[in-house]
């Protein structure tokens, strides 16, 4: 049986299948699955309009003392209500209290958001920590069958958002997104299909017996 307070937080390369995994995993295991639903969320609690977290939805600041800081290392702190409580900066706190909140709740997956830096921090017990990723003919390939679009297309999107995915991992943890250390399960799902992927984490889960 699934351990009750299990939260898995899943950060993917673009065209990977990282979401596609998290869907599956949410209906198999019959638990909520938390990604842009993060973003409608935070709006609610913060009286903030959904467009505002949407526009800087994964996306670094510009703030240079965070940045010549190596990151915002307070993802614990409570989101001001003063007048910077539109900058990215607060609205990533917004954004992280809500992750604790879902967490706290029960088991879930938590799609990118730095979700396993701010879960790591907060103390999260039964935190499994995925990263999935692809090479780079594979993710473009994806792209092209899911989005629709040529491969010159899909080489671009692959490209634009792992850089906008790293750069904000950065800004927020002063960590490297790639850095594998960060995970407890790093899956290359360029010669797995996304099932076969799936069913590793599931074995995955049954030896560390959170299943």
């Amino acid at each position: 049986m699934l351990k009750e307070h299990m939260v898995i937080a899943i950060n993917r390369l673009y065209g990977s299948g990282g979401r596609i995994m998290g869907k599956r995993l949410s209906a198999e295991f019959g638990i909520p699955f938390y990604d842009e639903e993060i973003l409608t969320m935070a709006s609610e609690a913060s009286a903030i309009g959904e467009q505002f977290f949407r526009l800087n939805d994964e996306k670094a600041g510009n703030n240079l003392f965070f940045r010549a800081l190596g990151g915002l290392h307070t993802s614990l702190e409570e989101p001001s209500v003063d007048d910077d409580i539109t900058s990215p900066e607060n609205l990533f706190r917004f954004q992280a209290k809500i992750i604790r909140q879902v967490a706290a709740q029960g088991a879930c997956i938590v799609m990118g958001r730095c979700a396993n830096h701010v879960l790591e921090a907060a103390g999260t017990e039964n935190l499994v920590r995925l990263f999935v990723y692809s090479d780079l003919p594979t993710c473009v390939r994806r792209v092209q069958e899911v989005d629709g679009v040529d491969s010159r297309e899909a080489l671009r999107r692959v490209n634009r958002i792992s850089k906008q995915r790293r750069d904000y991992y950065k800004y927020y943890t002063g960590k490297e997104w790639e850095d594998m250390a960060n995970y407890d399960l790093p899956i290359n799902t360029s010669a797995l299909e996304i099932d076969q992927a799936v069913e590793l984490v599931k074995k995955y889960l049954e030896l560390k017996e959170m299943l």
